[in-house]
């Protein structure tokens, strides 16, 4: 798999849409996957977007629990790659970073970001 590291500087405003959830590798025994560590893979919808477009929504796994991560708020994502696959006819792209953390806004940043 190519992996191609991302600017997160240039995706605009990061949101999360779906809180942590755990990556399931097998559907019918439930089991967790993880990661060459032993720890368990989570995923989080991430919203992206930039100035004057659309916004898009992307899924970032991630090793370990995010912590103090809700939907709706603003998160920083380090060391954030994209990930080419292809299995037989299918092909995509997958996100992966090294760590989510929220970003706890300033009084400012809030009233600054709109009201109701």
């Amino acid at each position: 798999m190519q992996s191609i590291p991302v600017d997160t500087a240039r995706l605009g405003v990061l949101r999360c849409a779906i809180a942590p959830e755990v990556k399931i590798s097998n559907f019918e025994t439930q089991e967790v996957k993880k990661d060459r560590d032993g720890n368990p893979v989570y995923t989080v919808a991430v919203t992206v977007r930039q100035d004057r477009r659309r916004i898009s929504v992307i899924e970032i796994a991630v090793s370990g629990e995010p912590k103090g991560i809700d939907e709706g708020q603003i998160v920083k994502v380090t060391g954030l790659v994209a990930l080419m696959w292809a299995m037989g006819d299918r092909h995509g792209v997958s996100f992966r970073a090294d760590a989510i953390t929220p970003v706890h806004a300033t009084p400012a940043a809030q009233v600054k970001g709109g009201g109701a």
